[in-house]
This record gives C-alpha cells, sequence and structure tokens, in this order.
C-alpha cells in the first residue's frame, strides 16, 4: 500500500552534518504523519523525530536543537537534517509513515559517526 525506500546515510566525522530523504510511493495521499526513528546493534528502536499533515514535529530528547525534519508532498518526501552528529547517534536510521491506522516501514539507512 505505501513504500517506503531511504537514502543519504554514510560515514561521517563527529560534528559534521548529514541529511537523509524517505521517499514515499503508492497510496501516499491518504498518509497523515512521517517520521524517522533509528536503532543501533543491542539498543532498542527510538523516536527520533516525526511529523504530521499539520507540520507539527515531536523530537527526541537526544536530537532536540541539533536535528530537523521536514516534507516536500509534491515529491512524497521526508527529510531529517542532522548537524553537530555526536558518536551515540551512530545507528541504522528507519523512515515510517502512518496510512490511516496502518504504520509503514522503510528498510533502514546506516549512519556512522567517527571521532
Amino acid at each position: 500500500q505505501v513504500h517506503l525506500v531511504e537514502s543519504g546515510g554514510g560515514l561521517v566525522q563527529a560534528g559534521e552534518s548529514l541529511r537523509l530523504s524517505c521517499a514515499a510511493s503508492g497510496r501516499t495521499f491518504t498518509i497523515t504523519a512521517m517520521g524517522w526513528y533509528r536503532q543501533a546493534p543491542g539498543k532498542q528502536r527510538e523516536l527520533v523525530a516525526t511529523i504530521n499533515t499539520r507540520g507539527n514535529t515531536n523530537y527526541g530528547d537526544s536530537v532536540k536543537g541539533r536535528f530537523t525534519i521536514s516534507r516536500d508532498n509534491a515529491k512524497n518526501t521526508a527529510y531529517l537534517q542532522m548537524n553537530n552528529l555526536k558518536i551515540e547517534d551512530t545507528a541504522v536510521y528507519y523512515c515510517n509513515a502512518l496510512n490511516l491506522a496502518t504504520i509503514f516501514w522503510g528498510q533502514g539507512t546506516q549512519v556512522t559517526v567517527s571521532s
């Protein structure tokens, strides 16, 4: 029903920036919210940021002031701008989308931050 593909991950040094993209296809006209979550090996998946159709945003405490979520409805794409990256930001980042009562997930993209 909804297919999500993340891109933009890679290897960066602490203090640098990176922008992730999440392209949605399928029944995109019924998507009401999109978000980013991340999971490091041996840890639980945690909230990074969400954005709904009204533009309201929500951020995890560890990324407030450093990360910004945005969307481009014409391109059916959500973005995550990550600034001042820290080593603890290293994780697989997953995009999701809320379509009516169903949440769809992308395959994830690896972000590695080195010192």
